[in-house]
This record gives structure tokens, sequence and C-alpha cells, in this order.
């Protein structure tokens, strides 16, 4: 494939946020997976820090790095939430939005060499 556009990237970026928490749940969390997808959809959350830049939603700017609960240290503590049993399942749900949003920043680069990545 050597070209895919920017909406279907997006698609397949946004069906992701929804389908890998659903595996997870139902790897890891079989018992109670339908309070433990709920939990893993409240993580989207952390999205809502894309309300205060500008333009809210710009398809080819990687959110890793830009946006401030996309950073570095948020990420650091959202692995630190691993740790507490009670914090678990919202630093798993928040590494698993972590790493989809990082994909689409790779897959971004490597469809659009041309485009600054941050």
């Amino acid at each position: 494939m050597d070209y895919v556009s920017v909406l279907e990237r997006t698609l397949v970026h946004n069906f992701l946020h929804f389908l890998i928490p659903a595996l997870a749940t139902w790897i890891f969390y079989r018992k109670d997976w339908r309070s433990s997808y709920i939990f893993l959809m409240l993580t989207m959350l952390v999205d809502l820090d894309h309300l205060i830049a500008d333009p809210i939603f710009d398809p080819q700017r990687c959110s890793i790095g830009f946006h401030p609960l996309h950073s570095e240290i948020a990420i650091t503590i959202f692995a630190l939430m691993l740790i507490h049993k009670k914090l678990r399942i919202f630093g798993f749900g928040l590494l698993i939005h972590m790493s989809l949003d990082g994909l689409d920043c790779t897959w971004m680069a490597s469809f659009s060499p041309g485009i600054p990545n941050s």
C-alpha cells in the first residue's frame, strides 16, 4: 500500500481506539469485561487536551509530544499507575491510548514523509 488517505487513516485510528480496548478486556478482564470496557473507554477523555490546541483537530499533527496529556511526563505517570491496583485499569487504558496515538504518528510519518511530525 503506497498511499493511504488522511480520511482512511483517521477512520482506522478511531476504530482501533474502540477495538483494541475491547480485545484487551476480552483477554485480560473477561470475567468482568463490561465494566472493564467502560473504564477503558473513559480513558479516552484524555483527548480533552485537544480542546486547547489550535486547531482542535489536525489530522496531520502527531498527538504524542504535542498535547499536554500526551507528553512524556504524562505517559510516565500513566505507566506508574500500573503499580497501584485501583489505578491499574486506567493506567492500562491510557497506555493503550498512547500506544495507538504513537502508532498513528508512525503511520502518518511513513505515508507523509514531507510533513513534520510535531
